[in-house]
């Protein structure tokens, strides 16, 4: 390992126990998660029996859940407390999987917004890593950055329940998931910006189907799912009627914080192959270090991991103290974006045709870079919203931003 990993990704003081939670979670990873990897991305029973004898070791050693409330089992970190331990725990795209803080942002919704009846039945189960959720927002043929636009509807039922009917895509993890969160038009027509709801959906519920995968560059774990006149329990609506967007606002803005954190451990993997790779690999001239344009590349992923970092933690602060963080956090998804993708550029360049094979994580690294640019919002949408918030403190258009 390089000097990169004391210097720019660590917020916390050295020598205190954050140090050393950190080292623990950036260890588990690298020795027990990161082994694993080809098996999970193959997803399966031997992906699912990998999965559980992993959690069951960071269980043991007291790794399990550590950003999820104590009085469910879990570890009581805040979210600012968090924060540096999910760099590490990022690294791999398992480990927050593996580590039992997945279902952060969904604990944190259901504590906040659903019934008492619900929050009974599911909180302690999901903390515990026996039941599993996903959430479904987007749809085919439906602008992602335009959630007026949903057409999937919930009816009330005589009952007091609803009716759910629609289809939903890019659902992360909807196989295997036992719950997943539906955004549905409740009232209004398609366009209306009012009327839309979450509503908890039992995944074995009748008339619940996946209908295919959607890889992404190639790899697993998106789908495409079905809701024909699925019953749903009236206590299952998260929140009152019509408000899906304030909820789904609350929820977007640590989740995409929380992608840049992870993207910020991924990008810094990156870079150490990167640097492993130029010092070790020589040819006649020398080392690959010793060549200036591979210092350049060196140069200048380190620039871009060291002035990401600050932009993404300060997003944290804000988010973690209550404060308007709409701008930060705009900032922050694009920049780490972009440097998780120019990161894992450069240090494919430098491994050369190695670093489009298998033998090294460098070609997943780069497709989630990829994707980031999309995933959570395109960078256009940032862009936008971004720049309107900001010239409206000078007097331009008040137009509402995304």
């Amino acid at each position: 390992m390089t000097d990169r990993g004391s210097e720019d990704a660590t917020h916390v003081q050295p020598g205190g126990e954050k140090d050393e939670l950190r080292a623990r979670v950036g260890e588990f990873v690298r020795d027990r998660v990161i082994p694993y990897e080809p098996v999970l991305d193959a997803g399966g029973s031997d992906a699912a029996a990998a999965l559980g004898e992993l959690q069951a070791r960071a269980k043991q050693e007291g790794l399990w859940a550590l950003p999820l409330p104590t009085h469910l089992g879990g570890g009581g970190l805040t979210f600012g407390e968090y924060a540096d331990l999910a760099e590490a725990e990022g690294a791999s795209d398992h480990g927050p999987a593996a580590l039992g803080s997945a279902p952060l942002l969904d604990v944190s919704m259901l504590a906040r917004h659903a019934e008492s009846s619900v929050r009974d039945r599911y909180l302690r189960r999901l903390v515990a890593g026996e039941t599993r959720t996903c959430y479904a927002m987007t749809e085919p043929e439906v602008p992602g950055t335009d959630p007026f636009m949903t057409a999937t509807r919930a009816v009330r039922r005589p009952d007091g329940g609803w009716a759910v009917t629609g289809r939903k895509w890019f659902t992360s993890g909807a196989v295997g998931a036992d719950l997943v969160t539906v955004l549905a038009r409740t009232d209004g027509q398609a366009g209306d910006r009012d009327g839309l709801s979450l509503l908890l959906v039992p995944t074995d519920s009748p008339g619940f189907r996946v209908v295919r995968e959607l890889p992404v560059l190639g790899a697993t774990g998106q789908w495409e799912i079905e809701l024909d006149h699925v019953g749903v329990p009236a206590d299952h609506l998260v929140g009152a009627p019509g408000q899906a967007l304030a909820i789904a606002g609350e929820r977007l803005q640590r989740g995409r914080i929380l992608r840049c954190l992870r993207w910020l451990g991924q990008a810094g993997r990156a870079f150490d192959l990167m640097c492993e790779r130029a010092v070790t690999r020589a040819g006649s001239r020398g080392p690959l270090a010793g060549h200036q344009l591979v210092q350049q590349q060196v140069f200048d992923a380190l620039l871009a991991l060291r002035t990401t970092g600050p932009l993404v933690h300060e997003a944290v602060a804000l988010i973690d103290s209550g404060k308007d963080a709409h701008i930060e956090v705009g900032l922050a998804k694009v920049a780490a974006a972009r440097m998780l993708q120019q990161v894992t550029d450069a240090a494919i360049q430098v491994h050369g045709a190695a670093g489009l094979g298998p033998d090294t994580a460098l070609p997943a690294l780069f497709r989630t870079g990829r994707a980031a640019r999309i995933l959570d919002g395109p960078d256009e949408l940032h862009i936008t919203a971004v720049a309107r918030r900001v010239l409206r403190g000078y007097g331009g258009p008040s137009t509402t931003p995304s």
